[in-house]
């Protein structure tokens, strides 16, 4: 069991390198669920990939090509998408912006 972290207050928690070269930072977490914000650089990538959680993304901010199982749209501010579990998915920041990402269960890579 990780230790839960319930509340989040602006700016306290430190944003993250990710491997392809965007940032995250966890927001809360329990057990069975997490919500992470990761930002991007215009022309920043998610890479394609896949994971047994499910999750839900919202774009706090920007504008994103968004592909989940080979099908695109393009997704802005206020616009959401659930990638559900095991599907390859990416994104690709046509702006610079931020996701809002849940993921049930917790993500314990991102905790370590």
């Amino acid at each position: 069991m990780i230790e839960a972290k319930i509340f989040a207050q602006p700016g306290e928690s430190a944003w993250t390198p990710t491997p392809d070269g965007n940032r995250r930072r966890v927001l809360v977490s329990t057990d069975e669920l997490m919500m992470v914000e990761f930002g991007f650089d215009k022309g920043g990538v998610g890479a394609l990939h896949s994971h047994p959680h499910v999750q839900a993304s919202y774009v706090a901010e920007g504008r994103f090509e968004v592909t989940i199982d080979g099908r695109t749209a393009t997704i802005e501010t206020g616009g959401s998408f659930i990638v559900p579990s095991n599907l390859g998915h990416g994104v690709k920041a046509l702006e610079a912006g931020r996701l809002v990402d849940s993921f049930t269960p917790h993500r314990a890579d991102f905790l370590a």
